[in-house]
């Protein structure tokens, strides 16, 4: 049995002036004991689709399930048994570390004492401020005492929505090794997230944009899908770079990719040819070597393909 299994799932969101679908019929599974990683940018429809799953909002078509249970007919019993962390802080500030802590574990009927050993590696870091006011602790803070509220009381299934968005890049690491600790102790994850590199960290990902899923997979499957060159470009104007490869006939598709300019080659380009091209435009000090597709080029080719 899957952890989750959806079919065809869609929310709809209804307007004075329209009826908006946030989340377009989409189906996929989770396997037990594995990181199931939703990827995609703000609007993508996976906060949605989190709060469908954690019974939070009822769907318009479809049907899930979450460890066999019913997203509609088995609300009840699917909320003692899962384990939310929304996208925004959403502990009691005024409370304290501890408060909070014991607050979440008394709701589900158990104690800190009880599951202990399954937060004792993310509490430890927290502890010194266990009197220190929610409000109070920094974003990597907050992020670790929410983890510790939804684990209390050792759920099956973690529903983690974009938990590292605005996280300076040590506490995404160290929270991303907590997750690969919890898988090894059997709790089946699923988290969402803009993140494009964070896509390598999970067993297997669906890609999401505009409430459908763009493809789903292993990173390693949807990588190697990839079936075009892509040359890493560069040069001291980057701008115009930019323009001279949009209009170069070898260049199917060209976007920035951190330092450089990636340019998704036609099927038969010739190399000589793209060099001669922007000698031609000005461009004598060019950098170009070929890379490896990453989960963030595949997301933009099949974006490019759905237009």
């Amino acid at each position: 049995m899957n952890a989750v299994a959806v079919h065809s799932l869609v929310k709809r969101y209804k307007t004075k002036k329209e009826s908006v679908e946030a989340v377009k019929g989409i189906s996929f599974d989770v396997e037990q004991g594995t990181i199931f990683g939703i990827i995609g940018p703000d609007g993508a429809g996976k906060t949605s689709l989190f709060r469908m799953l954690t019974t939070l909002l009822l769907p318009d078509g479809g049907d899930a399930t979450v460890d066999g249970s019913d997203i509609v007919k088995d609300y009840k019993a699917i909320r003692k048994k899962v384990g939310y962390m929304p996208g925004k802080f959403s502990l009691y500030q005024d409370l304290t570390v501890e408060e909070n802590l014991d607050f979440f574990a008394t709701i589900f009927n158990t104690t800190v004492a009880k599951n202990y050993d399954l937060i004792r590696d993310i509490y430890v870091q927290i502890e010194p401020f266990k009197t220190r006011r929610a409000g109070k602790l920094s974003g990597g803070m907050k992020q670790k005492l929410a983890l510790c509220c939804a684990l209390i009381h050792k759920p099956v299934v973690l529903f983690l929505d974009e938990p590292t968005t605005g996280v300076d890049a040590v506490s995404r690491k160290e929270f991303w090794d907590m997750l690969q600790r919890l898988k090894d102790q059997g709790i089946t994850i699923l988290v969402s997230t803009p993140y494009m590199d964070e896509a390598s960290l999970c067993n297997r990902v669906a890609l999401m944009q505009n409430g459908g899923i763009l493809t789903s997979g292993t990173p390693k499957e949807i990588t190697e899908s990839f079936q075009q060159t892509i040359l890493a470009i560069q040069s001291p104007n980057m701008y115009k770079l930019l323009q001279d490869l949009s209009d170069s006939p070898e260049v199917d598709d060209v976007y920035s990719y951190g330092e450089y300019h990636h340019a998704i080659m036609k099927k038969n380009y010739n190399n000589e040819a793209l060099k001669q091209y922007l000698q031609s435009k000005g461009e004598d000090e060019v950098e170009i070597h070929t890379v490896t597709p990453s989960i963030e080029d595949c997301f933009m080719q099949l974006m490019r393909s759905k237009t």
